[in-house]
């Protein structure tokens, strides 16, 4: 997927992943009691620091802070834009 947004520096855009709907047991969770996910996919990183280079690259699934990054919405997406030392793993 082509993002037409460029990050700057240590910065990166991350795509939220979906919220769970339903627990491992069955029971479905309404929307007012739904956490917010911890865990997305980069779809646009920025060039670095300098003499710091970027660990995560596009199309890594990473687990980030609760209250991490800034919301942008962009053609109808949710998306975060963040530091990348608000990314805690990629998996």
């Amino acid at each position: 997927m082509a993002l037409n947004i460029k990050p700057l520096a240590d910065r990166v855009i991350i795509e939220p992943a979906a919220a769970e709907t339903q627990t491992a047991s069955g029971i479905i969770i309404p929307d007012t009691a739904k956490e917010k996910p911890q865990k997305g996919t980069v779809v646009a990183v920025g060039n670095g620091k300098k003499d710091e280079p970027l660990t995560v690259k596009t199309g890594d699934t990473v687990l980030y802070g609760k209250y991490a990054g800034t919301e942008l919405k962009f053609e109808g997406k949710d998306y975060l834009i963040m530091k990348e030392d608000d990314i805690l793993a990629i998996i």
